[in-house]
């Protein structure tokens, strides 16, 4: 990308964040990579402009990325220049973490596309946002670091909306809900989140239920909010944790994990500014298991 400044004595990362779509924290991180140059020469983001300064901006230079690209499944919903629309399968890891870069999500889009953005770093291309393992559904994948930076800011803006279906153990007394409490991590146990005032960060769930059987609840949720967890963590602390939550639930988990699905995402494409839904179907184990209760209600 070229610019051809047209201000004087102005901050180079300013300057440039104000008269593209990138952020000014991916602009400083593009200047401190010598992907900026201006006149030819690569400056510091405290650089000051001038008048008719040449700005050519290359964020596509990348390093080869160590992650190994994996033949793993996945659906495709919707795919462009810019992104993805993914129905990720329950069990699936999201991205590499930990020492363990195989067998994840980002291993499977390594396969399908290299070209993905690198605005969150090596172990994340792509990665806008994520669920967790066992939760299975709707995901947004990024190719262009225009759109990352779009998208991102759109999840900020709460301007995505994300729709999630839950069976609950229990049955739910009300029609809906709405469950205002700050999520932080667990002292006692540093794999767990929890309600807490301490360390936390606000966060709000609004649940509506769909249907109740004898010993559940099926809810649909939606996110004001979007903290590590937070739905698993909600549901346990109101009392009706999600069913077959294996750290949420204290009952036996079998190994296909909580019956939490990602199933719808109405947004705006950040480039196009198309209108765009998508709604997937509940994960075959969920969908039996749904099957059953209703079995045992004739």
């Amino acid at each position: 990308m070229k610019l051809t400044c047209d201000l004087d004595n102005t901050r180079i990362d300013k300057y440039i964040s104000s008269n593209t779509d990138y952020s000014r924290e991916y602009v400083t991180k593009l200047i401190k990579n010598g992907f900026v140059t201006v006149n030819g020469d690569t400056v510091k983001p405290s650089y000051l402009t001038s008048l008719n300064d040449e700005i050519i901006i290359s964020d596509e230079l990348k390093e080869e990325s160590s992650i190994k690209a994996e033949d793993i499944k996945f659906d495709i919903l919707y795919e462009d220049d810019d992104l993805m629309v993914i129905n990720k399968p329950s069990g699936l890891v999201v991205h590499p973490g930990n020492g363990n870069k195989d067998h994840t999500l980002v291993n499977g889009l390594m396969f399908h596309h290299k070209k993905l953005s690198d605005v969150g770093g090596e172990e994340r291309p792509g990665i806008v946002h994520r669920i967790d393992k066992d939760t299975s559904g709707i995901m947004l994948v990024a190719k262009s670091n225009k759109a990352h930076m779009l998208l991102s800011d759109n999840f900020k803006n709460k301007d995505i909306k994300r729709t999630y279906i839950a069976l609950i153990k229990g049955v739910f007394p009300h029609n809906s809900a709405t469950i205002d409490a700050p999520i932080g991590r667990d002292k006692n146990n540093r794999l767990k989140m929890c309600v807490t005032a301490e360390n936390s960060k606000n966060a709000v769930t609004h649940l509506k239920v769909i249907k109740r059987y004898k010993n559940y609840t099926l809810v649909s949720l939606v996110l004001d909010t979007g903290r590590t967890h937070q739905i698993r963590v909600h549901m346990e602390y109101i009392g009706y944790p999600i069913y077959n939550d294996p750290v949420y639930n204290k009952a036996p988990a079998t190994e296909f994990g909580q019956f939490l699905h990602s199933s719808e995402v109405d947004f705006v494409h950040p480039i196009t500014k198309e209108h765009l839904h998508f709604k997937v179907d509940l994960p075959k184990e969920f969908q039996e298991f749904l099957n059953s209760l209703d079995e045992e209600m004739l």
